[in-house]
């Protein structure tokens, strides 16, 4: 049985709630297009296999482009220099973290080394361990937590007030300084302190969007891999701080103004991933898709917006199993495949700009 035979036997739709809007009614009560559903897992069979010889050249290059910019942003002169090189190296970064995505999708054994690499080079540098997102992720693609109030990534940002939309990017842009603070200092003085440890696993350990979302304590294999990685992410972070007092602040500073532009690039493609239009009830798989968004090309910014695959964020959906490296490739089978005026139509977008609109438009008619 396929992933997507599971989800369409897990549950039946639950009840609409008693006054959504219109576009929220659609969502949650679309019947499952099952043409599409069985295509999409019929012309995709021979794509579901990671291929190394993509995954490291890629995430390697990634960081080292990420942390040559930023050394020399860091060390130049010329103001310039230092914004072209800051730019580069955010782009950079924010391709190479990434990755944490197709962490919590790999099948076991698929890439040996790929996780303590990337955690080693850049999760725990950029104080973006995957402990963060492995075991929180995978609950966002359950086909009852979808869209609910127990979906650790969604808020139905398209029914919210108008500034929540800014506050929604503010809180990227600051998260840099908050992570620092949260495994500088929170983290070492919760190893005493039970209370505080309880309320950092629970509240502060998940790379969440949903403010009500509370984490369970790690337990077996997966609790100790948190552990060294906490650790490591919290001595790198006293490292950073300490750092002030032999080289002063301009490093520091630097490095979290560049982890910060990342982070707000990552917040804005978040942001268009989904239409944000359901208001807490269980969707239909078919719902779900129609709620996310691909922009295929010939969009021509959305691979550094939106990079290894996230463009394509509906249709990973369907198949959260196909590797980022074979999502184009999907796409055009399974488009080429249903025709236009087709289901899977309806989730392909031009570009960033247009979603956003989308989304501020919605806001602004919310009483």
């Amino acid at each position: 049985m396929t992933a997507i035979d599971q989800r369409l036997e897990a549950s039946p739709p639950a009840p609409v709630r008693e006054a959504p809007s219109a576009s929220a009614r659609a969502l949650a009560t679309t019947p499952d297009d099952m043409a599409m559903l069985r295509a999409a897992v019929d012309l995709t069979r021979d794509l579901a296999t990671a291929r190394p010889g993509i995954y490291w050249p890629d995430f390697l290059a990634s960081a080292l482009i990420g942390y040559a910019g930023m050394a020399i942003a860091i060390l130049a002169q010329q103001v310039w220099i230092v914004l072209l090189a800051g730019a580069m190296s955010a782009l950079a970064l924010y391709r190479a973290t990434s990755f944490i995505h197709e962490l919590t999708h790999i099948r076991a054994g698929a890439l040996p080394g790929f996780r303590f690499i990337w955690n080693l080079l850049v999760g725990i540098p950029l104080l973006f361990p995957s402990f963060l997102y492995e075991g929180v992720h995978t609950q966002h693609h359950a086909k009852t937590r979808y869209g609910t109030i127990d979906d650790p990534e969604y808020l139905p940002l398209a029914l919210m007030k108008p500034w929540s939309l800014p506050l929604f990017i503010l809180v990227a842009a600051l998260a840099p300084v908050a992570f620092l603070l949260r495994f500088g200092v929170l983290a070492p003085l919760s190893v005493v302190i039970p209370p505080l440890r309880r309320l950092i696993v629970a509240r502060y350990s998940a790379l969440s969007i949903n403010p009500d979302y509370r984490r369970r304590p790690p337990e077996g294999a997966f609790a100790r891999m948190w552990a060294w990685q906490e650790a490591g992410t919290s001595l790198w972070s006293i490292m950073l701080m300490a750092s002030v007092a032999f080289v002063g602040w301009r490093p520091l500073l630097t490095y979290l103004a560049i982890l910060s532009v990342a982070m707000v690039a990552n917040q804005l493609r978040t942001l268009v991933a989904h239409l944000w239009e359901n208001e807490g009830d269980t969707m239909t798989v078919t719902g779900q898709f129609l709620d996310s968004v691909n922009v295929p090309p010939p969009a021509p910014l959305a691979a550094l917006w939106a990079p290894v695959g996230l463009r394509y964020h509906a249709l990973h959906h369907l198949l959260p199993s196909v590797p980022y490296h074979s999502l184009g490739e999907a796409h055009r089978r399974i488009a080429g495949h249903l025709g236009s005026g087709s289901t899977y139509e309806k989730s392909n977008y031009p570009g960033m700009i247009p979603l956003v609109v989308r989304i501020a438009r919605s806001t602004m008619t919310v009483r």
